[in-house]
């Protein structure tokens, strides 16, 4: 009996020796291949930041297209792979969930496109990975810090300036790091100085309104002027960049207005379930207001999520600031984002939870109480839940197809008068 057992252990063991070893070769072998093809895109660029890293990877993607084959994959709203020629299509991830690995398919999938440069979207939250990420998955030669936001604080917090360190340790050691970042820009400047790295400041003030006039989509001067940065740092001339920038499309989850119809009402609704963070969120409205796509008079919904207790109170916090005349509660648990509402507001909350209303049934209730026509309805929050649900409803309402083709998309002037800049003699 006892020898018995000896053999099936040691048998067992065996085998697990042998499992093990061939583990170990596929990994070593795997690792070579991927500094194989790392080596055959060598321009490799990771949009990092808190908000519109996938807005920028466009722009970025778009400026570099003329100049040299690019590819970018976008991780935001909806994972895209997108092409030198510019179409793109899903990112189709293994066993259909998000992985920071996938990166390793998609320098791949780039090296066997033939790009010389890849603009990828930074996916890694927590610092570890974000270093991982930058170290042993994509090594870029230029990394991106859009901004720094309240966001993720459990992870990268809890203080903003420890947000700043965290998203730094994706700059590379020795390489060239951009970002717009004004208020915690003495912290990346410290931690780029420790790191080797070259910090260059984008100018949003540089971008003209004449030259964000050219857009046909709602973008910041701060992306534009990331991007633009970018483009000079790969000596690209600015007419070129902008160009290109013009040509890309938008992400889907772009900032847009809408005009739609439900039982009889007429109203703009505005999709900022993207900004998710108070800061953002302000900046979008602001945005949207002072080039007259929405009214002063608004109503606001605020998508609630069970895992997002923090962000629906961020977002309770900042009625007073906007001052709607509705505030439409929905998803659950809302009164994580009723308790930070001011009380003298309160009276104007309305409190829809949702988990088993449909989209429609949301729509429904929240026309039937909106003041007038021509009314404003400003969305946010975190988008999944019965953030989509709604959003799938008003989709069908709208009177301008939801698609992301920028001719369909409403026109941005800021400066009514001035035409874009002449495209003539782009690449």
């Amino acid at each position: 009996m006892g020898v018995g057992v000896g053999r099936h252990y040691s048998t067992f063991y065996v085998v697990f020796a042998i499992g093990l070893t061939a583990v170990l070769i596929s990994l070593l072998v795997e690792g070579h291949r991927h500094r194989g093809r790392l080596a055959r895109v060598p321009v490799r660029i990771v949009i990092n930041g808190i908000r519109g890293k996938s807005s920028i990877t466009r722009l970025v993607a778009g400026s570099l297209r003329g100049q040299l084959p690019t590819v970018a994959k976008t991780t935001g709203t909806a994972a895209r792979f997108i092409f030198a020629d510019g179409h793109e299509v899903p990112f189709e991830r293994r066993f259909g969930l998000a992985n920071i690995i996938e990166q390793v398919d998609v320098v791949a999938d780039a090296a066997k496109a033939g790009a010389r440069a890849l603009v990828i979207e930074c996916m890694a939250v927590n610092p570890d990975l974000q270093q991982l990420n930058q170290e042993k998955l994509i090594q870029a030669t230029i990394v991106v810090i859009s901004n720094v936001r309240e966001d993720h604080l459990d992870v990268m917090g809890p203080t903003l300036d420890d947000v700043a360190r965290s998203l730094c340790r994706s700059m590379p050691a020795g390489g060239v790091c951009v970002t717009a970042e004004r208020d915690r820009l003495h912290i990346l400047r410290a931690e780029a100085d420790r790191r080797n790295c070259s910090l260059v400041v984008a100018d949003p003030e540089s971008v003209s309104d004449r030259e964000m006039a050219g857009f046909g989509w709602v973008t910041f001067k701060e992306n534009v002027a990331v991007a633009l940065a970018v483009a000079d740092l790969m000596g690209v001339p600015r007419a070129d960049a902008l160009a290109g920038m013009y040509r890309a499309d938008p992400d889907p989850g772009v900032l847009r207005v809408d005009r739609c119809e439900h039982a009889g009402h007429s109203f703009l609704a505005a999709n900022l379930f993207a900004a998710n963070d108070p800061e953002s969120t302000l900046m979008n409205l602001e945005l949207l207001q002072n080039t007259g796509q929405l009214p002063g008079s608004l109503s606001m919904v605020i998508n609630c999520r069970p895992d997002r207790i923090e962000r629906n109170g961020q977002m309770g916090h900042i009625v007073a600031k906007i001052g709607p005349e509705r505030v439409y509660l929905i998803g659950t648990p809302t009164r994580s984002a009723l308790r930070t509402i001011p009380s003298e507001l309160r009276h104007r909350v309305v409190d829809l939870g949702g988990e088993h209303r449909s989209g429609t049934q949301l729509l429904s209730a929240i026309t039937a109480q909106m003041p007038r026509d021509d009314h404003g309805l400003v969305m946010v929050g975190n988008i999944h839940g019965r953030g989509e649900h709604l959003l799938d409803a008003l989709i069908g309402g709208a009177t301008r197809p939801a698609v992301d083709d920028p001719a369909l998309l409403p026109r941005v002037r800021l400066e009514p008068a001035v035409e874009p800049p002449s495209l003539s003699g782009a690449n």
